[in-house]
């Protein structure tokens, strides 16, 4: 679902609904979330999810590429 087509009171998130921690790095091996943003981001504020959003591309060289290798 793309920005526009979701409705005006959800929560834009970074989940593509591949929910696996990689135990090394504390990461969800699909949004690259932590577990305790996860389980927080509906309750975020809308800065605090962007400032999580911005980290994200980053994070994912936190994962071993072959881990990442199993999504691609």
């Amino acid at each position: 679902m793309s920005d526009q087509d979701r409705p005006a009171n959800s929560v834009r998130t970074p989940c593509i609904q591949v929910c696996i921690v990689d135990g090394e790095s504390g990461l969800c091996m699909g949004c690259f979330r932590r577990l305790n943003e996860v389980a927080s981001w509906s309750k975020m504020t809308p800065e605090a999810r962007d400032t999580v959003m911005a980290e994200l591309p980053s994070r994912r060289s936190l994962i071993r590429p072959e881990k990442l290798a199993m999504f691609s």
